[in-house]
């Protein structure tokens, strides 16, 4: 099995609702994030998928993401979603997934940093 990561990041802020602590209060981070694809195949060039291809994925995704109030957007805002790590990777994961020509492959994982020390990842079920 191959798997192909990417990483990128956007900066954007957000608070959590409800929650008992600073993290209630508008803050911002830096956030990095990481897509895994993964297969089992290479093409004829010893690629499971372009780099480029992803990270064409990625930018396209987080344009959507950076510098803005994570709270506002539809996807948080509409549900009543707190726009956690979590709720990101998962968000990520969808975009990506419904953006990426995967065929074969398949879309692993989508890591998501809050902080250099603090993550979540988001993977489907197998």
């Amino acid at each position: 099995m191959f798997q192909v990561c990417v990483r990128a990041h956007f900066d954007a802020a957000h608070f959590i609702r409800n929650y008992e602590g600073d993290c209630a209060n508008l803050h911002g981070h830096r956030w990095d994030v990481e897509v895994c694809i993964e297969g089992q195949q290479l093409n004829d060039l010893g690629m499971l998928i372009d780099f480029k291809d992803v990270k064409q994925s990625i930018r396209k995704a987080l344009k959507l993401l950076d510098h803005s109030l994570l709270n506002d957007l539809p996807t948080f805002s509409s549900k009543g979603l707190n726009p956690t790590a979590e709720n990101l990777a998962r968000f990520l994961f969808l975009e990506f997934k419904r953006d990426l020509m995967l065929g074969e492959k398949r879309l692993a994982w989508v890591k998501v940093f809050e902080s250099p020390d603090t993550w979540a990842i988001f993977k489907e079920d197998q």
